[in-house]
């Protein structure tokens, strides 16, 4: 990594108290950049800030990424701390629950599409008029976004549609040179991922975690960190040429 790439960069971070949310703005950090973490849990983002040593270049903010008002305040916030963003990373995200499609809550399932798809278009909306030309968007989605499984109605659907969201926001943004992408990672080996495995463990009766790692060429669930190289990757002038595409990060799991 060049020293500085992204000196006084600008970047917002939903889901910035979770570990790849965190991994990926210290990844930013690191090479220069200014970092504003949204998160829902205001502990997590307490803990978040306390682990960068410039203060002045971290921020958090706390908020429900489905709700305009709160999306509003988190974007006009980093633009009051430091001016147009560059980069945006809408990585929150929320699982659900497992059950079949006949069983599912519909109350959760309204949920996970607020969260994950409104919570999405939201930022994009809100966020595109506040950045420089130039910048990056990136959405996270999921294996879950190019694959399915049984019991996930909800997150699958939700994963499948921020794709579609990113290849029209990519479309719209392109004049303005503002690359639009999506990172669907695999499995990570995560709190957020756990409870999903537990959770399927329970419902199935076998060793979800053990079944993936036999699914994933690799063998094995990703760090945080990997995942994060990714979304920097993304967010530099590194891919420069990329929008309107999905960058997997999964081991080869889709393959």
């Amino acid at each position: 990594m060049p020293p500085e790439e992204m000196k006084n960069k600008v970047c917002i971070i939903t889901g910035g108290g979770g570990s790849i949310g965190l991994a990926s703005a210290r990844r930013m950090y690191d090479a220069g950049a200014r970092i504003m973490l949204v998160d829902l849990n205001e502990d997590n983002l307490a803990i978040a800030k306390a682990s960068f040593d410039d203060k002045n270049r971290v921020s958090v903010c706390t908020a429900d990424v489905s709700v305009s008002a709160e999306t509003k305040h988190y974007i006009a916030k980093t633009e009051k701390n430091w001016g147009k963003i560059d980069v945006l990373f809408a990585n929150a995200g929320f699982s659900g629950t497992s059950a079949p499609t006949t069983d599912y809550p519909e109350d959760l399932f309204d949920k996970v599409m607020a969260v994950n798809v409104r919570g999405s278009f939201l930022a994009c909306k809100y966020a595109l008029p506040k950045m420089n030309d130039g910048g990056s968007i990136i959405i996270t989605s999921s294996i879950m976004g190019v694959t399915a499984r049984p019991g996930s109605i909800a997150y699958i659907t939700s994963k499948h549609a921020v794709i579609g969201l990113m290849r029209g926001v990519a479309k719209e943004a392109a004049p303005r040179n503002i690359r639009v992408n999506v990172l669907a990672p695999g499995p990570v080996d995560n709190a957020f991922q756990l409870e999903i495995e537990e959770r399927a463990s329970k419902a199935s009766g076998i060793d979800v975690t053990k079944m993936l790692n036999q699914w994933i060429s690799l063998g094995r669930h990703a760090s945080p960190e990997e995942i994060a190289n990714t979304a920097y990757f993304l967010a530099s002038n590194q891919s420069s040429f990329s929008t309107g595409s999905v960058f997997m990060a999964d081991g080869g799991m889709h393959i």
